[in-house]
């Protein structure tokens, strides 16, 4: 059922009907179960309209307030909410973010001391998306910012514009610290309630408010219910709000910072929040000019000659879009409840070319098509993977030598169990069996209906004395495989078992001293040599902390240890223990 919020003019009601046919055949491809929009147009709501079901299984049709998330347009509301604090003196954009977030770090000691907060809002700032960091959604916007200093670049500051929901998250807690108010608040308070907006920040809320949508996924050709999967970096895409309440965000960035005749923000501020800065690339159609950049929270490009600023969002059964033709005085918004489709484009640029009295562009075409080739090509990217793997490889180890824990500083502990003649791997709530792909790699599945990343190698690596100490995963394609080093089990993390290490040890000439410091580690001090830590490893193996590759090994029988062996990367050696009166003891 579709209802109509505003009483259009004659010039826009002509051409409702053709909207409407269209919306029906493109929600009919995609299969997107509901869609909302608004256009505005010369500082009013000149339309709204709403299709199909928020919710298919109760049969609850979408109106013009119902509740999507709107995911990444998110971003432009926390860049406007910089813009605020830039325009109230609290902030100078064009600064270092450790002038105001001092704990913010990245991996290269250079980019933290100089990314500026302009570059957070560009995605300049050489950090590439590490969504995994995100995305299993059991982490605060608080707990992330740290992990940032352990991700590794992919590029230097402003050297590559690259999308980075981390570096939003970043902003989001920026505007805590220097508004003194959680950033739900500051953004309600500041932007929203002035706007008469009504808008939420959390699956919770959504569900709990008049009109929620119920999100829908694809799988190929077939649509179900999808995941409930919250967006923990709020200030990337976490909003909740309506296409009746979101025509007003465009009426405000339209009016240049001015609505219903109050100032929000000076129009220069409006201007540098548009302008392009950072190269996205290039579009493969000539409609949309030469290049696409991205300002401040929104992109800019041209269509069809006239410039547009728009912003787009997609998530686990939700795709949203909203397009301003500043020059032209028109925005349009799109709101749906599946997983991104080209629906929200389609039906945004046929509105602008009517509006602008253009024959539009046949996009619905274009993009059935794209989809229908990826479809298409779907048994031959499955036949490639296949085709790519070494058959009859076998491991190189027993399963049960696998079987750990193994864990890295941002990305968390992936554990890896034998059980019934097969390896399992879990991580961060997610979990799977494996299966060996060949020789020292094992992959994940594919599972459907929960969060995982699917088709995924996991390559164990091996020590020269044929230990496995870590494993990788390719979970950011633009950097190296993401190395989970394995944690220490066995004896060695006995204090017990440390304690009966104590003594003296015997190489040739050499004495080799091991005593307890005081929080219950292994130091090893040989004659005319430095002091070294040992930092447990496996079973009754330690590695020597200050030389790479160095490692030691505590043998015995029973409850004594009567010999350390060092195995280096010169050879291997033994030292014996020296019997107490031997030492004068």
């Amino acid at each position: 059922m579709n209802k109509s919020l505003e009483i259009p003019d004659a010039s826009l009601a002509s051409l409702i009907p053709d909207i409407d046919r269209l919306a029906a055949e493109a929600m009919a491809v995609w299969k997107v179960p509901g869609a909302a929009l608004a256009i505005v147009q010369d500082g009013k709501v000149a339309l709204t309209r709403a299709y199909g079901q928020r919710d298919v299984e109760a049969d609850l049709p979408v109106t013009p307030h119902t509740h999507f998330v709107i995911c990444s347009i998110t971003k432009s509301f926390t860049a406007t909410a910089i813009a605020l604090l830039q325009n109230d003196g609290v902030l100078d954009w064009s600064k270092p973010v450790r002038d105001y977030l001092p704990e913010f770090r990245l991996s290269d000691a250079v980019a933290t001391e100089r990314v500026t907060i302009r570059d957070l809002l560009s995605h300049q700032s050489g950090l590439p998306r590490h969504d995994w960091v995100h995305m299993p959604g059991d982490l605060s916007p608080a707990e992330m910012l740290p992990l940032m200093r352990h991700l590794e670049l992919s590029r230097d500051i402003r050297g590559a514009w690259q999308y980075s929901n981390l570096c939003y998250n970043a902003a989001g807690l920026l505007i805590e610290r220097l508004s003194g108010k959680s950033f739900e608040a500051f953004v309600r308070e500041r932007l929203t309630d002035r706007l008469g907006m009504n808008i939420s920040f959390s699956l919770d809320e959504l569900e709990a408010g008049a009109e929620p949508a119920r999100p829908y996924k694809i799988d190929v050709d077939t649509r179900s219910p999808a995941l409930r999967l919250p967006i923990r970096t709020t200030a990337a895409g976490a909003i909740n709000t309506s296409v009746a309440d979101l025509a007003n965000w465009m009426r405000l960035h339209l009016g240049k910072g001015e609505f219903e005749g109050e100032r929000l923000l000076p129009a220069t501020l409006v201007e540098q929040l548009h302008a392009p800065l950072a190269l996205v690339g290039k579009s493969e159609f000539s409609e949309n000019g030469h290049h696409i950049h991205y300002g401040l929270g929104l992109q800019s490009h041209t269509y069809r000659g006239e410039r547009m600023v728009s912003h787009s969002g997609g998530w686990n059964g939700w795709g949203s879009l909203m397009a301003l033709v500043p020059e032209a005085g028109i925005g349009v918004a799109v709101l749906t409840n599946r997983s991104s489709s080209g629906i929200p484009l389609i039906l945004s640029l046929y509105i602008i070319d009517r509006l602008r009295g253009r024959e539009p562009v046949d996009w619905l075409s274009r993009f059935r098509k794209q989809r229908d080739d990826f479809i298409a090509h779907i048994p031959a990217d499955k036949e490639a993977r296949e085709k790519a793997r070494h058959k009859d490889t076998t491991p190189a180890h027993e399963l049960s030598a696998y079987a750990a824990d193994y864990a890295h500083p941002a990305y968390g502990v992936i554990s890896i169990r034998e059980r019934d003649g097969a390896l399992h791997w879990s991580w961060r709530g997610m979990g799977a069996p494996l299966s060996h792909r060949h020789f020292e790699t094992f992959v994940t599945p594919e599972i459907i209906d929960q969060l995982h990343p699917d088709n995924v190698p996991i390559t164990f690596q091996t020590d020269r004395e044929g230990n496995i100490v870590h494993l990788s995963v390719p979970l950011e394609p633009m950097v190296k495989d993401i190395v989970f080093e394995r944690r220490a089990a066995g004896d060695c993390v006995d204090p017990a078992f440390r304690t009966r290490c104590v003594g003296q040890f015997k190489s040739g000439a050499i004495t080799h001293r091991v005593t307890l410091d005081s929080e219950g580690r292994l130091i090893l001090k040989p004659d005319y040599q430095p002091a070294y830590r040992l930092e447990p490893q496996q079973g009754r193996g330690f590695r020597i902390a200050e030389l790479e590759g160095f490692a030691v090994e505590f043998r015995g029988e029973g409850e004594r240890i009567d010999q350390i062996v060092f195995h280096q990367p010169n050879g291997i050696f033994v030292a014996d223990r020296v019997m107490e009166q031997e030492s004068g003891h």
